[in-house]
């Protein structure tokens, strides 16, 4: 949004030439391809010229996914390779006269390179291959080629350094860092693509910030409980201690011999039957659940008989 949008035209000079270093750190400018001096021919479509060229061989396949038990496509680029020639962006209307030269188009973020030539070879595969295919886990279904060309005459919006070298006018990355473009949209809707990005990365950071806030509220919701339990358990701890030297002051330790094996501060008073256990007083056995099976050895308690310690 901050970069200064210029016109190529006859004024593009002098406006250079009062620009601080000969310099625009960051412009936009709209142009047509032309080839500086020789231009690249396609392999595969005739008349069909272009300033940069990238041929690309992929190989498609299908590979065995062990987890899931399913095949997942697979593509991998086993070939590519670019060719540049050096190349001006002119002015739509022929007499201007003024020409940029762009420099390291390679490092443009939005190169847009039109495919003139795609074409798909199946692999052939007998039985023998098939089974050990299926073997491997890996499928191969053929390879994929590609001729993608920066074509002559191509209409260009550029955004980068404009600099004023000697007599040459040039369109360079951005020395500041920058992003450095050459896109075959006009200004607007490059403006419309990096803002619709700018939205969707705001939108994936607003979620995982709220993602992130809740895994930490559960995180800490958890280690909140855990050291409630651990205060209960010692709270616990302690007071089985405390009953116990209660006990053991109060009567020489016989008490805690006789003692409730539920609370440990009363005496045991019930015999249960018909296991014949005695080990609870009469409080604990009201509170047991219903169906009542002895603390000890769990039998079901059909009846309870008080004791009465003489």
């Amino acid at each position: 949004q901050g970069a200064r949008k210029v016109r190529l035209d006859g004024d593009l000079r002098a406006l250079l030439l009062e620009a601080p270093g000969r310099c625009v750190p960051y412009a936009v400018i709209e142009g047509v391809v032309r080839s500086v001096k020789d231009t690249l021919s396609s392999q595969f479509v005739e008349s069909c010229k272009g300033v940069v060229q990238r041929l690309t061989l992929q190989e498609h396949k299908m590979v065995w996914n062990r987890t899931t038990h399913l095949w997942n496509d697979y593509e991998k680029i086993i070939h590519q390779r670019t060719n540049t020639t050096p190349f001006d962006l002119v002015p739509a209307e022929d007499g201007a006269g003024v020409t940029v030269r762009v420099m390291k188009p390679l490092d443009a973020a939005e190169l847009s390179l039109e495919t003139v030539y795609e074409k798909f070879h199946p692999s052939v595969q007998s039985f023998t291959d098939v089974i050990g295919h299926y073997i491997s886990g890996e499928r191969p279904k053929g390879i994929q080629e590609t001729e993608q060309m920066l074509k002559v005459g191509t209409t260009l919006t550029g955004v980068g350094e404009l600099v004023l070298d000697n007599a040459t006018i040039k369109l360079q990355p951005p020395k500041q860092g920058m992003p450095y473009y050459l896109s075959s949209l006009d200004f607007e809707s490059l403006l419309q693509k990096q803002e619709s990005s700018v939205r969707f990365w705001k939108l994936l950071t607003v979620v995982f910030g709220f993602a992130t806030c809740a895994v930490l509220f559960f995180l800490l919701r958890k280690q909140y409980r855990h050291h409630r339990e651990r205060q209960r358990l010692r709270q616990m701890q302690e007071e089985f201690r405390q009953a116990q030297e209660r006990l053991t002051n109060t009567e020489g330790g016989e008490i805690l011999k006789n003692a409730c094996v539920v609370c440990l501060s009363s005496t045991k008073s019930c015999v249960f039957l018909e296991c014949g256990h005695v080990c609870s007083c009469h409080e604990c056995y009201q509170a047991l659940p219903k169906p009542k099976k002895c603390p000890i050895c769990r039998q079901g308690i059909t009846r309870m008989v008080p004791l009465y310690n003489s």
